[in-house]
């Protein structure tokens, strides 16, 4: 009867892990996908971009001064839903400087762009997914609460466009995008900043 009961509970374990495995993968674990956003009137093309572009947002060849605002390091994995990495691909941002004018000309604010921001980056992501940024933390401006826009290409093949937002930032609740998805959503587009010896940063991790 023992071994009955044994050879039954060892069966129930088998057919459960298999199931788990079938749900949620390799890594033992589905990741929310990241949710699809606008991309807004100001992603910049190529021609409207500084000649300076790398994934340094903060310093601008030819300029003296660094960007204003805070400085926070980016960094980020891309994987597909099973949490495996997807590697090669192009990761750009694009968000508006320390005074919320964004490098574009449809941006008709009547203030200065800050000429040390360089407004627009790109990253290419490596064996692990990973890639990584310098920029400033994002501010709000009239209509927006705080975010950063992204956008994930394979080749010419646009996988994702999407915004990054700071976690817990009381302006998330009355933002008409934020306001949309669902609180794993928000969650999985949720910048913690935190304080390091190096400096403010973030870690995201991207769906696709």
């Amino acid at each position: 009867m023992t071994e009955n009961k044994t050879s039954r509970r060892n069966l129930l374990g088998s057919i459960t892990a298999f199931a788990f495995g079938v749900l949620f993968g390799s890594k033992g674990y589905a990741q929310v996908m990241t949710p699809h956003s606008t991309e807004g009137p100001y992603y910049p093309r190529p021609n409207m971009r500084m000649a300076d572009v790398d994934r340094d947002l903060v310093r601008v060849i030819g300029q003296v001064r660094k960007a204003g605002g805070e400085v926070i390091t980016l960094r980020g994995k891309v994987c597909d839903r099973n949490g495996s990495p997807r590697a090669g691909l192009r990761v750009e941002i694009w968000q508006c400087d320390l005074n919320g004018k964004y490098l574009h000309p449809g941006d008709r604010k009547n203030i200065e762009y800050d000429q040390g921001f360089q407004g627009f980056g790109y990253d290419i992501t490596n064996e692990d997914g990973k890639f990584r940024f310098r920029t400033i933390k994002p501010v709000p401006y009239t209509g927006r609460t705080p975010h950063i826009h992204l956008k994930i290409l394979d080749g010419n093949q646009e996988l994702l466009t999407s915004q990054l937002y700071i976690a817990r930032d009381p302006r998330n609740s009355r933002d008409s995008i934020y306001s949309r998805m669902s609180p794993e959503e928000a969650e999985s587009v949720s910048m913690v900043i935190t304080e390091t010896k190096s400096g403010k940063e973030t870690t995201v991790t991207l769906a696709v």
